[in-house]
């Protein structure tokens, strides 16, 4: 197995060490476990406190990607409108998630260097009239942050419910989940909460809860089943006791060190990658630098390297970063400084490891 000493990819991060310890302890099993229950009522209550919400926030075992497809068929059924604002890869994405469950889709697309434009926005939504607006906070492949507030008021404008992809954000930008009017809100243990990619989890309002109790889905991805599963003392299936031991030590991380300056050190830390890759003459992707997200940057291949090229010399000096999709793919590169590779130390690393192979 390969390791390299200067992680930075955008996910899954590297775990920290009181994580992995965590994972190590052997558990009992939580169908029949008192301990476990109090141990996933915590973890809700401290993932409340960093979204900023009163809803309640179901954990699943699962990658992300269970969060947002699961999300999408407990609330929907087939025929519904689905209004999906894309300004990259997995916003675009979600519609055509939306359009296989047999959704009737709208995008409302913008460029891979831009962020959503409110305006263009309503005009869709007033005009569609859908069910659910869908949108992504975070869009690593194009390193761009999309605003959040005027779409959720947008979505309550047309009584939609308003569905956010803040898997690579949540934990290292705000997203206020309650004052942004987030119904359904989706998360993943890999990014900035730098667990293994082994939990999802979805902030789910009372108009999100309504919808899900009149569709009934019952799939393994399903929310509705876990809406009482608490207070009932019985889950859908036998959860990952280590996952949720190794989430606790990650939220209490984060609340200890607080929220406001966890975020401040995710800015400083994007914005010295940024300056030192403008001083090796690498180009960033977006060029606007309001438009770019504070947990993972995208620049654009340094003049006469091809991706495969670029990332074999990285690797050979034990940095790893990650490549791109879609229409950045071999043209741009990311790096992640999320969650335990916030960190000034290590951005700085992997800065002089690409400013030794460009020399």
């Amino acid at each position: 197995m390969q390791t390299y000493t200067i992680p930075l990819v955008p996910g899954p991060v590297s775990v920290p060490e009181a994580v992995r310890a965590a994972y190590q302890i052997d558990y009992g099993s939580s169908d029949l476990e008192d301990e476990f229950f109090a141990l996933y009522e915590e973890c809700e209550r401290g993932l409340q406190q960093i979204l900023e919400t009163s809803n309640s926030v179901t954990i699943h075992t699962g990658e992300g990607m269970l969060a947002l497809w699961g999300a999408l068929k407990s609330v929907l059924q087939p025929g519904n409108r689905v209004l999906a604002v894309a300004t990259g890869l997995f916003g675009y994405g979600i519609g055509d998630m939306a359009r296989s469950l047999g959704m009737q889709v709208e995008t409302v697309g913008f460029g891979f260097d831009g962020i959503a434009d409110p305006d263009e926005v309503r005009a869709a939504a007033r005009r569609f009239r859908p069910h659910l607006i869908s949108a992504v906070h975070c869009e690593t492949p194009s390193g761009t942050l999309n605003p959040l507030g005027s779409l959720g008021a947008i979505a309550r404008e047309v009584d939609a419910l308003f569905y956010v992809d803040f898997v690579a954000s949540a934990g290292g930008a705000p997203v206020a989940v309650d004052a942004n009017q987030i119904d359904l809100g989706l998360l993943g243990s890999q990014k900035v909460l730098s667990l293994p990619a082994d939990l999802a989890m979805v902030s789910v309002s009372e108009r999100a809860w309504a919808h899900a109790q009149a569709v009934n889905y019952q799939g393994y991805d399903a929310l509705l089943p876990w809406r009482d599963a608490m207070r009932k003392r019985y889950m859908p299936y036998t959860h990952n006791w280590a996952a949720l031991a190794g989430l606790r030590v990650a939220v209490e991380g984060l609340l200890a060190e607080a929220m406001a300056q966890v975020y401040a050190r995710h800015e400083v830390v994007a914005a010295h990658c940024r300056q030192r890759l403008r001083n090796l003459g690498i180009d960033l992707w977006p060029a606007r630098e309001e438009f770019a997200a504070p947990t993972v940057t995208c620049a654009q291949l340094p003049t006469g390297w091809t991706w495969e090229r670029f990332d074999g010399a990285l690797r050979q000096h034990g940095m790893a970063v990650g490549g791109n999709y879609g229409p950045l793919a071999g043209k741009t590169f990311r790096i992640g400084h999320m969650g335990a590779q916030a960190d000034l130390a290590l951005v700085d690393r992997g800065m002089d490891v690409i400013e030794a192979v460009l020399e």
